[in-house]
């Protein structure tokens, strides 16, 4: 219904102004996109006593900054815990093919991992599709389309040496006709794990593949707080092992939110080809490359203003 309401403000808008409308839409686009102030070099993270340094390839976007994208631009819920974000290099916020990482924290404790040669992912992944079965109703009664999850996009991996769980899943929400891919690091330490999420779309699966290793070497903890430096004299250990990570019974709202994340960019994306489609029925124009409905941005995405 949503889609349906905007497509329709988007027809009336198309003509009576069209041509004021767009102009708007593109400035605003543009202003947006240099707005955006990207960090390279090292970075002391907020949280997890721990340093980013941005690896190559990517460039880094503060919590702010962040969470002004995955809101404001992309229309996801607000998370006041992510730390920051790493996007391509050679790509913008606002691009069809726009994608990063997010990165959070949660010192849920030193996480053990004896267990995780002996995890049967195969069954795992049967247990979680059920689970998500069961959740469907609930998800359509709150307004969000049923999901299904196809399978692994990139089966769960610990590498015990670096002391990193990663793991990725292929998503379809509703009639989307392009999947979600859910990728997820985990990165351990001392007293909890660092969590880098990629949101992105399935396509995009051998270009964030690619990323992975410099991606998992830009997390530095610091000293004393690496895994090895665990004590069990006075350390957590926490509640779940390798195999709750990868289940999400944990990270369950992290992980819920990575999923959602793409979902509401791919509605925006959805929006545009409608809003392309308009133009092109009623206008002859070509198709501009934008990432949400030109009225949207013009009104609502103003970029974050620095303190003076």
């Amino acid at each position: 219904m949503k889609k349906l309401l905007l497509f329709f403000a988007l027809f009336i808008t198309s003509i009576s102004g069209y041509s004021q409308v767009e102009d708007t839409a593109t400035v605003s686009v543009e202003t947006i996109e240099k707005s955006m102030k990207y960090e390279i070099g090292k970075i002391k993270l907020a949280a997890g006593n721990g340093t980013l340094n941005v690896p190559k390839g990517f460039k880094f976007l503060n919590a702010e900054q962040s969470q002004y994208v995955l809101k404001d631009l992309w229309g996801n819920p607000e998370d006041k815990t992510i730390l920051g974000a790493l996007v391509p290099e050679n790509k913008g916020v606002l691009q069809e093919d726009s994608w990063l990482f997010t990165i959070n924290y949660d010192g849920m404790g030193f996480v053990k991992d004896d267990d995780a040669e002996d995890i049967d992912y195969d069954e795992m992944l049967d247990n979680i599709k059920a689970e998500i079965k069961k959740d469907n109703p609930e998800r359509i009664q709150q307004g969000f389309p049923s999901y299904e999850l196809i399978g692994w996009a990139s089966k769960p991996y610990y590498d015990k040496d670096k002391k990193v769980l990663h793991w990725a899943k292929e998503i379809k929400f509703g009639t989307d006709s392009i999947n979600t891919l859910n990728y997820d690091l985990r990165v351990l330490g001392r007293k909890g794990v660092y969590i880098l999420s990629a949101v992105a779309n399935i396509k995009q699966l051998p270009e964030v593949k690619g990323n992975i290793n410099n991606v998992i070497s830009s997390i530095e903890f610091d000293k004393g707080e690496a895994y090895s430096d665990f004590d069990s004299n006075t350390d957590t250990i926490a509640a779940w092992t390798i195999g709750g990570l990868v289940a999400g019974k944990v990270l369950a709202k992290v992980g819920f939110f990575a999923i959602i994340l793409k979902f509401g960019k791919f509605i925006a994306l959805g929006l545009i080809a409608a809003w392309a489609a308009v133009k092109k029925f009623f206008f002859g124009k070509k198709d501009q490359e934008v990432s949400r409905p030109q009225a949207a941005i013009a009104e609502e995405a103003t970029p974050p203003q620095e303190e003076i």
